[in-house]
């Protein structure tokens, strides 16, 4: 795809936040939701421990040769580049790759942005059902308050791993008054899991495990799974692995993904060459990502030669549910009337959303005063 293709207009609701869906209570009518069917989905080996940890992804060497044998890395079959930061309200712009009209999703991955947000944006209290929310700060902070309690701040290098399940109710403000810049995805649950009980699972930037190879130019924050030996303790709720791979130049990374699993990697700065077993490599700049294809167990993936400034990438990779997916705003479900009875259950206090009864944000008063 060429990059004037790529770089379409995004299609944005102006009623919906990009990250959260509608702030207020969901009323928009059954018609208005986009339900897909999601093709079968491969068989995938399940090298995964409990709840979702990804096993065994150790490999990589700066000459090329691999702790994992017989690995092929897989091919490149798809690139994006987002080329127009898109603003969204006073205080709020975004880059999209996933979710967007050339690509609405990589089962299961639902949506792929980083994001600039400072105030006077942000997201007042709203809820979620059914998916499991990734935010990744890259560059300040983000202050949130949820209906049973659960506070604080996730600063520079710090990961909040919601998984949403029934039901939360939260607020999302920024930390700071100059610009917060980040990473967000949301990953889909499969439809045993769209009810289970909501989780957060937050990481320091301190605790976020570091593996390296001083040889190979490589260093690598795994933020979830396993990479050159470090291991992460988030347990997503659906099988993942999101690592933040820094590339000196000339650094090269061979990573481990099971078969099966769907897998992109986003250049967040540089340049990186993506090989998939040939000579030749897609590479790709920064705000680009890259769809791998299926056939192969590994990402092999090198800094480029412009300029001499290494790459940074987050390589993401998860299984695939191939099923259907209805969705509206904040709630991500199987069928229509699923998503309808998440609506139904968030305005009546509900199924999961009982704690929102009566309750607000420490957030409400700052958005008051604000306006």
């Amino acid at each position: 795809m060429s990059a004037a293709t790529a770089c379409m207009p995004l299609l944005v609701p102006p009623s919906s936040s990009p990250l959260h869906g509608s702030a207020g209570p969901a009323t928009a009518p059954a018609e208005a939701i986009e339900t897909r069917r999601q093709p079968g989905a491969m068989e995938a080996t399940r090298a995964v421990g409990a709840e979702g940890t990804v096993g065994g992804c150790v490999n990589s060497h700066g000459d090329g040769s691999s702790d994992v044998t017989n690995t092929k890395p897989r091919a490149v079959v798809r690139t994006l580049t987002t080329c127009e930061r898109k603003p969204l309200g006073e205080g709020f712009a975004l880059w999209r790759s996933i979710g967007r009209a050339e690509l609405p999703e990589l089962d299961p991955i639902l949506s792929f942005d980083e994001f600039e947000f400072s105030p006077p944006a942000g997201f007042p209290d709203h809820p979620h059902r059914g998916f499991e929310n990734v935010t990744y700060m890259l560059e300040g902070g983000i202050s949130y308050h949820d209906f049973s309690g659960h506070k604080g701040t996730i600063s520079t290098g710090d990961v909040q791993w919601l998984t949403a399940g029934r039901g939360v109710v939260h607020s999302e403000m920024p930390a700071g008054h100059g610009v917060q810049r980040g990473i967000n995805i949301w990953i889909n649950l499969a439809a045993e899991d769209k009810m289970v009980e909501p989780r957060y699972q937050d990481l320091a930037s301190h605790d976020i495990p570091t593996g390296a190879d001083e040889d190979g130019g490589v260093s690598v924050r795994v933020i979830a799974g396993e990479c050159l030996g470090a291991r992460s303790p988030l347990r997503p709720r659906t099988p993942a692995l999101c690592l933040d791979v820094a590339l000196r130049p000339g650094g090269r990374l061979r990573q481990h993904v099971p078969r099966g699993w769907s897998a992109c990697a986003y250049v967040i700065g540089g340049e990186a060459c993506f090989f998939g077993g040939g000579a030749d490599c897609a590479a790709a700049g920064a705000r680009t990502l890259v769809v791998f294809g299926g056939d192969g167990d590994s990402v092999d993936v090198r800094a480029g030669d412009a300029g001499g400034a290494g790459a940074r990438v987050m390589l993401v990779a998860a299984r695939p549910h191939g099923e259907a997916v209805a969705r509206d705003g904040p709630f991500v479900m199987n069928t229509r009337e699923e998503v309808e009875q998440a609506r139904e259950d968030y305005r009546h206090r509900r199924n999961g959303f009982e704690m929102a009864d009566g309750w607000t944000s420490d957030h409400v008063s700052t958005v008051a005063m604000q306006r």
